[in-house]
């Protein structure tokens, strides 16, 4: 029997204006959550301006995997291939996410524009559904001692405030000249220093980082290489290798290890161990990572628009997963453990993310995901 760890562990464990591309979609205004999660307005885009619908598919494909994954947590107990498939597909969809979202956000500035922007798409979200989150595990789950604290991100809404110090450092990591090697180190200082606490779940922040700045080296004709026939047919044997070893690994590694939220002295491993493991998982994680991608289709499918709402399908599908779990439909319905029952609740979960990105959603999500906040901002900074 495999325990599963909560989803709402606090230490434990998925979205700019957009500079215009000459072969992908048109960056947006304020960075990644935009780019990776943003609704798609009423009014037609303007010309050279035009979406990639590759990367909605990417995008609304990773979506769908988190919430399986995350609803995989509660009922994977003594299966070890469900864990097997939990701890491939938890290697690669988070930095899937984080790469695109580094890769949108290389023409960040701290000008007024993509500030406020910043504000509206990442700080905002973040404390509504940090707090409604805090509300939903007190009130729903009986937890009477969960606080509202925005310096504690709970269950899903790390990724928001990762992107925030993300996205206000990009000026810095684009004018370094070798700036992921930098990344990397801080992000195995970051698996050895057990001290660096629980705020702003900086230890996810610092070891998911070197993800974010290899989005922003990233360039065209580096995806134009990932979307080859030759890439594509490798990545097949390269994700049932994965799972092959996954389900030889899968009762010998902790699973603290994919969430990136501890130090290798908090998973009771030795320090050079942890040196040594964030390396090799930082390598696994790239390798399918750019599998994944070179899978998503390239042509425009029946999900595609999808993809720009996946920012409401990442902060809306934990309170389905959690509120199952808090009305005790898992302990209740022993057979959902079962080979049945993790279809049904795949299925489940899958359906549900995507009527969650579904733009009537977005449309009503829109006061918090994306509010206009003109009348916080100087009339001039906005026009500048």
């Amino acid at each position: 029997m495999f325990s599963a760890p909560s989803a709402f562990r606090r230490t434990a464990v998925p979205p700019d204006t957009r500079e215009s591309e000459p072969r992908h979609a048109q960056p947006s205004a304020d960075g990644a959550v935009a780019t990776v999660t943003a609704p798609v307005r009423a009014s037609a885009p303007a010309p050279g301006k035009q979406r990639d619908a590759w990367f909605d598919n990417v995008k609304y494909l990773a979506i769908v995997l988190v919430a399986v994954a995350h609803a995989w947590e509660p009922v994977m107990d003594g299966s070890r291939t469900t864990r097997a498939l939990y701890m491939v597909v938890y290697a690669f969809h988070m930095p899937a996410f984080i790469v695109v979202s580094g890769y949108f956000s290389r023409s960040f500035e701290m000008t007024p524009v993509k500030v406020k922007r910043l504000v509206s798409t990442v700080v905002v979200p973040y404390i509504l559904f940090e707090t409604a989150y805090s509300l939903f595990r007190r009130y729903a789950g009986g937890f009477d001692d969960t606080p509202i604290s925005l310096l504690d991100p709970l269950f899903l809404t790390w990724f928001l405030i990762a992107l925030f110090i993300w996205r206000v450092t990009t000026p810095l990591w684009r004018s370094l000249r070798h700036p992921l090697p930098i990344a990397l180190v801080i992000g195995m200082l970051a698996m050895v220093t057990p001290g660096i606490g629980d705020d702003l779940d900086l230890q996810r922040v610092l070891q998911f980082l070197p993800f974010f700045v290899l989005g922003l080296v990233l360039k065209p004709p580096h995806f134009e290489l990932i979307r080859r026939r030759e890439v594509r047919m490798l990545s097949v044997p390269l994700f049932v290798g994965a799972v092959a070893f996954a389900y030889w690994l899968a009762p010998r590694m902790q699973l603290g290890w994919f969430y990136h939220a501890s130090s290798a002295q908090e998973l009771e491993a030795p320090w050079w161990s942890g040196v040594v493991t964030y390396l090799v998982m930082f390598a696994c994680s790239t390798a399918l990572t750019v599998g994944f991608l070179a899978l998503a289709p390239r042509r425009p499918m029946w999900f595609t628009a999808l993809g720009a709402g996946t920012i409401c399908g990442y902060l809306l599908h934990g309170f389905l997963v959690k509120g199952a779990d808090y009305a005790g439909l898992f302990d209740r319905y022993t057979w959902l453990s079962g080979p049945a029952g993790l279809v049904v609740v795949s299925v489940t979960a899958a359906v549900a993310v995507t009527l969650m990105c579904t733009p009537r959603v977005r449309r009503a999500l829109r006061f918090a995901t994306e509010p206009n906040l003109d009348r916080f901002f100087r009339r001039e900074s906005a026009g500048r």
